[in-house]
């Protein structure tokens, strides 16, 4: 049942991501799931294996505060926990059902565990630019307890409206809230967040 479950969602999210780009699931995973990779988040960070995030790739990546504030811990796929490994399998049936829908020729995964502490953010932006043209999908998946929309923290997401002009949506960081997008196309940012904000941050990619 759980198995049937799960497609229909990953059915549902690639059909909207077709349409529209851009396409948001509540409760995609577990609340019991949620709260374990959220404890392991936490137990992570309090080991200080989180760095502060920078802009850029290779030999023009830098630590920018003025453009994003957040800190990330990068998922190595070889030595994934089992929770990680849990999640891995899990978005592989969705980067199986996006292809089937969207003809994108997603191959692989890569994602971090994102934190923002109160204060910081993330300046609008592409996900996919010169030095990572491999990036073809964008995955955020919220780990937050709760979540109130006083708080700040939204993901700012904008695209072109029926109307021809750009329009834009924002969707706050709730616990077990799935958002997907195209990686190239829909321009992004996370407004300045009042309170720490989670998330597990990932990208289909076109190459091994």
């Amino acid at each position: 049942m759980k198995q049937g479950k799960t497609k229909k969602k990953n059915e549902l999210l690639a059909d909207e991501l077709y349409t529209k780009g851009w396409t948001v699931m509540d409760e995609y995973i577990s609340e019991e799931f949620r709260i374990q990779l959220l404890k392991e988040q936490r137990e992570l960070l309090y080991h200080g294996q989180f760095r502060h995030a920078g802009v850029g790739n290779g030999d023009t990546f830098a630590i920018k505060p003025e453009i994003r504030s957040d800190k990330v811990l990068w998922l190595d796929e070889n030595q994934l926990t089992p929770l990680q490994q849990i999640y891995w399998n899990e978005l592989d049936q969705l980067r199986i059902a996006i292809n089937h829908r969207c003809f994108l020729g997603l191959r692989s995964f890569e994602a971090h565990f994102a934190m923002y502490p109160p204060g910081s953010f993330y300046l609008r932006h592409l996900d996919r630019f010169q030095s990572v043209n491999y990036r073809i999908v964008s995955v955020i998946l919220y780990l937050n307890d709760t979540w109130d929309e006083s708080e700040g923290g939204a993901l700012r997401l904008y695209f072109t409206g029926s109307n021809g002009l750009e329009e834009h949506t924002d969707i706050f960081p709730i616990g077990g809230r799935l958002v997907v997008f195209l990686s190239g196309e829909i321009h992004h940012e996370v407004l300045p967040t009042k309170a720490t904000r989670i998330s597990l941050t990932g990208w289909y990619k076109d190459i091994y």
